[in-house]
């Protein structure tokens, strides 16, 4: 009997189960892979966006790690996120009312930060991991002509990354390791910079995508999670049937996130990595998009180009080329 890992499905069975299930007449983008975010059309003059995603790895703040999550798949389709709903699983001996009084304060404030609004929901004390688990689902609209696809990137678009890698990956490692780099001699003052990195510059991406689709109409965003910027880059790829090259050397590292990768052996492209937004545009929009992200505070880099499917997906490294690797398993699992 084989047994999966932890972390994404494989691409290809998640592929296979996806492309098995019956689509809804309303819906103008399905399930698949490298697609964040459901698109219904329900003969209105905006579309509607949904969205769901867990929060499995983190124990702390896990409220707005939930919100900030979703609104971000929302923001990948040049939508508003409008209404959220979260189901939260308590653990079983180690719930107060003031452990649930504080999740509910993280979502509701994130909601408000977002503009959106905390309508319904499940909550329950029951068997689960050393930590509260929350599951969100967003719910948004987009005008038509603004939608962005994920299945829209063609061949000769530029490939835009903004902030820097890996944002999410950095303060979780602070925040759910904390003692054990306190042990390997890190200053204090080093984990509670890297742990502030969750709220500045923020896991969120809604900002900058919506500066980007002020000025152009972007043919596919993506926010690299579980998996990193390379299985981002991976699934953006897939969805649009193209191929992709990296230019490693023009990837904005973080260099707190590329030290405490250095500490436990992991690959900075393959931790999960919210807080930056991928986005595929053509050449001549390169320079306004870049110049909308910059005016909004974010900064913007050009870090690789879509090819033809048949040049793979390629890592392009102190002048070698390789093949880029996929993390369906993120190395955050080799910490937490």
């Amino acid at each position: 009997m084989t047994f999966l890992p932890n972390g994404k499905l494989d691409a290809e069975l998640l592929g296979r189960l996806l492309g098995a299930i019956p689509q809804a007449p309303e819906a103008l983008i399905g399930p698949g892979v490298g697609h964040d975010v459901t698109v219904l059309d329900l003969g209105q003059d905006e579309l509607l966006l949904a969205t769901t995603d867990p929060i499995t790895f983190a124990t702390d703040d896990v409220g707005y790690y939930a919100v900030a999550v979703n609104t971000n798949d929302i923001a990948t389709a040049g939508g508003v996120p409008r209404w959220f709903l979260a189901t939260v699983l308590l653990p079983d001996g180690q719930t107060t009312p003031e452990l649930v009084e504080g999740v509910f304060k993280q979502i509701t404030d994130a909601c408000t930060e977002v503009g959106a609004f905390l309508v319904g929901g499940h909550t329950e004390v029951t068997f689960t991991w050393d930590g509260p688990v929350v599951v969100g689902q967003m719910l948004g609209t987009v005008r038509r002509d603004c939608l962005v696809r994920p299945d829209g990137m063609k061949v000769g678009d530029v490939i835009l990354l903004t902030k820097q890698v890996p944002l999410e990956g950095t303060a979780l490692i602070a925040r759910e390791c904390r003692e054990d780099l306190v042990l390997r001699h890190y200053e204090p003052a080093f984990i509670g910079e890297c742990a502030a990195l969750l709220h500045k510059p923020g896991i969120m991406v809604l900002a900058e995508a919506q500066a980007i689709c002020n000025v152009v109409l972007p043919h596919a965003m993506h926010d690299p999670t579980e998996g990193g910027l390379a299985t981002g880059l991976w699934e953006m790829a897939q969805a649009s049937g193209v191929g992709l090259r990296l230019n490693y050397e023009a990837v904005p590292l973080l260099p707190q996130g590329l030290r405490l990768c250095q500490e436990f052996g992991l690959d900075p492209l393959g931790l999960i990595a919210s807080g930056s937004l991928l986005i595929a545009v053509a050449a001549n929009a390169v320079e306004p998009a870049i110049a909308a992200c910059r005016a909004a505070g974010v900064a913007c880099t050009v870090i690789g180009e879509a090819t033809p499917a048949s040049e793979g997906v390629i890592l392009v490294r102190d002048g070698r080329e390789r093949e880029l690797p996929r993390y369906d398993q993120d190395e955050i699992t080799k910490v937490l």
